[in-house]
C-alpha cells in the first residue's frame, strides 16, 4: 500500500475538492489515506505507469467517511497536452519522481483499460471481467464526457462506454449487477454490459471478511441516442411555437414516445422480475414505508417551510398507504426521470440503475415497489414544460397564461400515456393509492432538492405539491 505524504499529499486534496465529481464541495475535509488499489496492466514501453489509487475522506463536521477513486497516469517528463489534467509531481514509492495526472483526460492511459478489458490478465489485484460476444475495438481512441458530474465517463471510439466510479462503496454496485443480469437475460432496453473492473479483496477496519470494491463498468456506447429529457423538452417547445395548437395537434407531440417508454420499463419491470427476487409485503410494511415517507416530510419542512400549508393532505396521502392490503416489492431502477432515458433507432434504452445517489449503497439495493419508479417518470413528465415555461422569455401575460395551459395540457398529455401503456389496464384502488404517495413523496423531496441547489426553481415541485390530495 502507497500512502503519499508531504507535497502529494498536499496536491491529492486540491485536485480533488476541484473535481465536479467530488461530492463534499463545501465542506472541510482531510484525506486520511491513499491506499493503492493496483497499477493497471498492458501499458506499453513508452506509455505512462497508470494506478488505481483509493483516498479515504474524513469531514471535519462529522459524518462517515468516503472514498474516492483517483485513476492516475505517471510521466517521468511533463505532458504539455494533459496540462489542464496536471494533478502534481512526486517522488512515487512505486513509480519513482513521476508527473502526475488525471488518468481519465489521457488516451494513453485510457488504452491500458482497454487492452485489460480485451486480455483480462490472469492474477493481481485489479479484476478485469467480461461478458462474451462482443470483440472490443483496441484502435479506438477514448474521449471524456465533460457533462457527467458523480462519475467519469470515456467513450472509446464509436464501440464502447466506460463508467469510472468516482464515490466509492464496498459491495456490489447496482448498474454493475442489473446491467449483468438484464444483458445475459438479452433485454432490449438496456446497454448492453461488456465487462467491469473491481478490486476483490480488499478488507475495511473492522470487517469480518473482504468486501468488493466495484471501480468501472464497460458497456455498449449507443452514439446515435438522444437523452429523453432532451427530446420532451423539443417537443414542450414546439408546441410553444405553435400558439394556437394543442399538445396533440402539433408535429412534435411526445405522446407516442410516453407510451413507448411506458412498454419499455414494463418489460424492463417484468425481467427484473424474473431475475431477482421478488417478496410480498404486508401491512406492517407498508405502515413502516407510510412513516418513512412522513419522516422525509418532516425533514423537508425544516428546509422548505412553504411546505406546510400542504403538510396535512401529504400526510393523509402517506398515511393510506397503510391501508393497502399488501404490495409485491423487487429490484428498480430507483431513481428514474426521463434524464435516465436514451431513445435509440431500437427503441427505448434505460441507464444508470444505481438508484438514488444520496442514498447509501446497502439500501439501494433493497426490493422495493415499482410504483416508484413510474411515480420518478410522472414528476418527469410534469418537470419539462414547466422548465420550458420558466426559460421561455418575457413576454405579454396573455400569452404566459397560455403557456401554463398548454404546459398542464401536455404534462397530462404524456402522463397518461405513459401510465396506460405501462399498466395495460386500469391500476386497482391500492394501486392508486401506492402511486400518489410516490408521487407525494417524489414531490417533497424535490422541494428539498430545488431550495437547495435551484432556488427559482422550487415553484414546480410546490406547484405539484398543491394539487396533490385535492379532487
Amino acid at each position: 500500500m502507497t500512502e503519499p505524504v508531504g507535497p502529494a499529499q498536499d496536491l491529492l486534496k486540491p485536485f480533488i475538492e476541484q473535481s465536479r465529481w467530488f461530492g463534499g464541495k463545501g465542506r472541510a475535509f482531510s484525506i486520511t489515506g491513499v491506499r493503492r488499489l493496483g497499477e493497471v496492466p498492458r501499458h506499453v514501453a513508452d506509455g505512462p505507469r497508470v494506478s488505481i489509487d483509493l483516498a479515504t475522506i474524513r469531514y471535519e463536521d462529522g459524518g462517515e467517511d468516503e472514498y474516492y477513486q483517483l485513476p492516475l497516469a505517471f510521466y517521468p517528463e511533463p505532458q504539455s497536452r494533459l496540462e489542464h489534467a496536471f494533478v502534481g509531481s512526486w517522488a512515487d514509492e512505486d513509480f519513482g519522481t513521476s508527473y502526475v495526472y488525471d488518468a481519465v483526460h489521457d488516451r494513453e492511459a485510457m488504452a491500458c483499460w482497454l487492452r485489460s478489458f480485451a486480455d483480462p490478465p490472469a492474477g493481481g489485484p485489479l479484476a478485469f471481467h467480461r461478458l462474451p460476444g462482443h470483440e472490443l475495438d483496441l484502435e479506438a481512441h477514448s474521449t471524456l464526457f465533460s457533462g457527467e458530474q458523480s462519475n467519469s465517463s470515456v467513450a472509446f471510439g464509436e464501440d464502447a462506454l466506460m463508467k469510472v466510479f468516482r464515490k466509492i462503496t464496498p459491495g456490489v454496485n447496482p448498474d454493475i449487477a442489473i446491467h449483468d443480469v438484464l444483458t445475459r437475460a438479452g433485454s432490449d432496453h438496456v446497454a448492453a454490459l461488456y465487462g467491469w473492473l473491481e478490486c476483490p479483496a480488499l478488507r475495511r477496519e473492522g470487517d469480518s471478511g473482504d468486501a468488493v470494491l466495484q471501480l468501472a463498468m464497460l458497456q455498449q456506447f449507443l452514439r446515435t441516442a438522444t437523452d429523453g429529457w432532451d427530446l420532451a423538452l423539443a417537443s414542450v417547445r414546439n408546441l410553444f411555437a405553435e400558439a394556437d395548437l394543442h399538445a396533440d395537434e402539433v408535429g412534435g407531440d411526445f405522446a407516442g414516445e410516453a407510451a413507448r417508454l411506458g412498454e419499455a420499463l414494463a418489460q424492463t419491470h417484468r425481467a427484473l422480475a424474473e431475475h431477482f427476487p421478488v417478496e410480498e409485503r404486508s401491512n406492517d410494511a407498508l405502515g413502516a414505508l407510510a412513516a418513512a415517507m412522513n419522516r422525509r416530510l418532516d425533514d423537508a419542512l425544516i428546509v422548505v417551510p412553504e411546505l406546510a400549508p400542504h403538510a396535512d393532505r401529504l400526510r393523509r396521502a402517506f398515511d393510506a398507504v397503510s391501508r393497502v392490503a399488501g404490495v409485491r416489492v423487487q429490484r428498480i431502477h430507483g431513481d428514474l426521470h426521463l434524464g435516465q432515458t436514451l431513445r435509440t433507432v431500437r427503441g427505448w434504452k434505460i441507464v444508470d440503475f444505481e438508484g438514488e445517489p444520496a442514498k447509501p449503497l446497502a439500501d439501494r439495493a433493497l426490493p422495493d415497489s415499482p410504483w416508484r419508479d413510474v411515480a420518478g417518470m410522472l414528476r418527469s413528465f410534469d418537470y419539462a414544460p414547466r422548465v420550458v415555461e420558466r426559460t421561455w422569455g418575457e413576454d405579454y401575460d396573455d400569452a404566459a397564461e397560455q403557456r401554463s395551459y398548454r404546459a398542464a395540457e401536455w404534462a397530462e398529455r404524456n402522463r397518461e400515456a405513459f401510465l396506460t401503456a405501462y399498466a395495460g389496464r386500469d391500476l386497482s384502488a391500492d394501486e392508486k393509492t401506492l402511486l400518489e404517495a410516490y408521487v407525494a413523496d417524489k414531490a417533497v423531496y424535490e422541494t428539498v432538492y430545488e431550495t437547495r441547489n435551484r432556488p427559482t426553481w422550487v415553484g414546480i415541485p410546490l406547484e405539484a405539491v398543491a394539487r396533490i390530495g385535492v379532487s
